[in-house]
């Protein structure tokens, strides 16, 4: 008689679970891969594409801290997760994240569904992200160039840094750049931009070349950045639950309001 082996149930099933810190990896000067393990080695997230994870920690004055984050690990991934963070000065969160040490714990929460993808959901996508922005944005680009057997979406990526150091998952990106004609990336770089990349900001100039000859009005765009990007490209969101209106470059295109998904 053989008896059937139960699935590993969902790590996130919207309750905070502590996870230990494994491994930490440092990938510039500010930012760093943190590794979480699950309870056990074949865990699964029970994420989706694309969504994120709310991280929760007591500060100084035994008050809750709460940010969300969103994981670059495919949501299928085995056993762990990985999250890119990037240190900010007044960032609290951030901060102390970087400040753990392999055997220390994190309490997570998700998931926190964005914008549920599904393949070729839409034929044609715009991803226009800034620092840390690229987080919500890689998830879809793993997600749609993993699964090339059935998702033909088109990807154009337009990324935007400070320096060429600032750059984050720089060799992912153009790792599959070189495998995968669909997806097309622009780097801009606003300080000694090297070879390869473009000198300045995400403006009307690179949009236009990035986009080339396609219809505007037949592009989903996905936009994620600091504030300074939001009020270039697209206009800020209001709240997770309003997107606000659109404004900015892509308004002035002429893209309406439907088109346009703030992370």
């Amino acid at each position: 008689m053989t008896i059937p082996v139960a699935a590993a149930s969902p790590v996130f099933k919207g309750d905070f679970v502590d996870l230990a810190l494994t491994e930490v990896t440092k990938v510039s000067h500010d930012t760093s891969i943190f590794r979480f393990a699950y309870p056990g080695a074949d865990d699964e997230s029970g994420l989706v594409t694309a969504s994120a994870i709310l991280v929760k920690y007591k500060n100084e004055n035994d008050k809750n801290v709460i940010r969300p984050y969103t994981p670059i690990t495919d949501p299928r991934t085995k056993g762990y997760l990985d999250l890119l963070v990037k240190v900010y000065p007044e960032g609290k969160a951030s901060k102390h994240i970087h400040s753990l040490k392999p055997g220390d714990k994190l309490a997570f929460k998700g998931p926190i569904v964005k914008y549920p993808w599904t393949p070729n959901k839409d034929p044609q996508v715009v991803l226009i992200g800034g620092g840390t922005g690229i987080t919500p944005l890689y998830q879809l680009i793993h997600e749609i160039t993993s699964n090339r057997g059935e998702d033909k979406t088109e990807i154009t990526l337009l990324y935007g840094n400070k320096t060429v150091d600032d750059i984050l998952l720089y060799d992912e990106l153009k790792s599959i750049a070189a495998k995968d004609d669909k997806f097309k990336v622009y780097f801009t770089v606003e300080k000694d931009a090297p070879e390869g990349t473009v000198a300045g900001f995400i403006n009307d100039t690179v949009v236009k070349k990035a986009i080339g000859d396609k219809d505007f009005k037949s592009l989903k765009f996905f936009v994620c950045g600091p504030p300074g990007l939001y009020n270039a490209i697209s206009g800020p969101k209001i709240s997770p639950s309003d997107q606000g209106e659109l404004t900015g470059l892509l308004k002035s295109y002429g893209v309406e309001k439907e088109q346009v998904f703030k992370f």
